[in-house]
């Protein structure tokens, strides 16, 4: 608890010297239950001509449902179905990208992704590798991107990633678990529809929501925290709270998550996320486990980072009766420790936020691993 104390105290605050970054935002988002059914008439005015498609990236768990039909296919248009059941990698977009280049003589009119976060990933990656040349490994980092995107439109179908309005696409490379972060990877259209939320599974729910809810922590705790980012993180963080602790009815509580969602995204365009966000990618990188879920596996135990959170955590757990996987950590070699701690250091923007400039004192390779022993 002193050490979070001191840490609050000496927020990150931009000299008036320092050139503030210039984020981009979703230009246009559409709210509201049945709202995909406009989708055709907003892809309209973007389709350039009867060659040049739209092409479809859809969680392949609607395949031959209700909803695949609602989808306003013209001319060439084109659905590609993918599995969400692993993290979204950078072979799999390179795959895409050259499929589509080589089905089409000419770039497609924009990219659309129907889904979760795997999904939404997969359709900002897509839409920046056709336009920029390379493997999609090449641009996991920080602005790297230098062409622009072509037109891509999120829709998200499970609440809380904030994938639908973040400036970033999270990929599993070759050597490492890094996102595509750049003025270009934000989608062009977002269409918010509660009503494509019906259906998910409990856990699935709870875990991407949590992943809303330890984005709100880490964002409102960070030591690059500021009126921006505390506005949407506070707002978010609430939301979180009303629907997993107040008991809302179903519509409600999907409206609401689906906000919390994406203030949560927001909250984190001008800060950054932290300890459980940084750990759990080495987890992912390691042994696969999804994102949401690995944040939560690594949330239980950073008590000593964010206290109040945990607690909450704790009764969220109790209240919707999850129970997390254990011993995930057990069989492992000291090899395979070290390469989750390797992925886990090198997001330094993260670690930063979360502890300070110092935080290489705090967060060491014998941290790390005393945490990812308890999983």
């Amino acid at each position: 608890m002193e050490m979070k104390k001191e840490l609050r105290a000496t927020k990150h605050i931009l000299p008036k010297h320092e050139k503030y970054k210039n984020f981009p935002m979703v230009p246009r988002v559409i709210f509201g239950n049945g709202s995909f059914d406009q989708l055709g008439e907003i892809l309209l005015p973007k389709r350039r001509h009867s060659d040049a498609p739209f092409i479809f990236l859809v969680d392949d768990v609607f395949e031959g449902k209700e909803l695949v039909g609602r989808i306003p296919l013209l001319f060439n248009d084109q659905i590609v179905f993918i599995s969400s059941e692993e993290e979204p990698k950078t072979n799999q977009v390179d795959i895409l990208v050259a499929k589509i280049k080589n089905d089409f003589e000419e770039l497609p009119s924009g990219i659309i992704g129907i889904g979760g976060g795997t999904i939404l990933d997969l359709a900002k990656a897509v839409s920046i590798l056709l336009t920029n040349r390379g493997s999609s490994s090449e641009y996991q980092g920080w602005d790297l991107v230098h062409q622009p995107s072509i037109y891509h439109v999120g829709i998200p179908t499970i609440s809380g990633t904030g994938a639908e309005v973040s400036r970033t696409t999270v990929l599993l490379g070759p050597t490492k678990k890094l996102g595509i972060n750049s003025d270009y990877t934000t989608f062009d259209q977002v269409v918010l529809d509660p009503d494509l939320t019906q259906g998910v599974c409990k856990e699935q729910w709870f875990y991407t929501g949590m992943d809303c809810f330890i984005h709100c922590v880490e964002s409102l705790d960070g030591t690059f925290l500021n009126a921006f980012s505390q506005s949407y993180g506070e707002k978010a963080f609430e939301l979180c709270k009303e629907v997993y602790l107040n008991g809302l009815p179903a519509s409600e509580a999907r409206e609401k998550l689906m906000m919390a969602s994406w203030h949560g995204g927001m909250s984190i365009a001008y800060s950054q996320v932290g300890v459980a966000h940084a750990m759990s990618y080495g987890l992912s990188y390691l042994l696969g486990i999804r994102h949401g879920i690995g944040n939560c596996m690594v949330f239980q135990h950073l008590k000593e980072f964010y206290p109040e959170g945990v607690e909450l955590f704790y009764e969220m757990l109790e209240k919707h009766q999850i129970e997390l996987p254990k011993n995930i950590c057990a069989n492992l070699t000291d090899d395979d420790f070290d390469t989750m701690i390797e992925v886990a250091l090198k997001l330094e923007p993260l670690w930063e936020n979360a502890l300070g400039k110092n935080w290489r004192t705090i967060a060491t390779p014998e941290k790390l691993r005393s945490i990812y022993q308890k999983i």
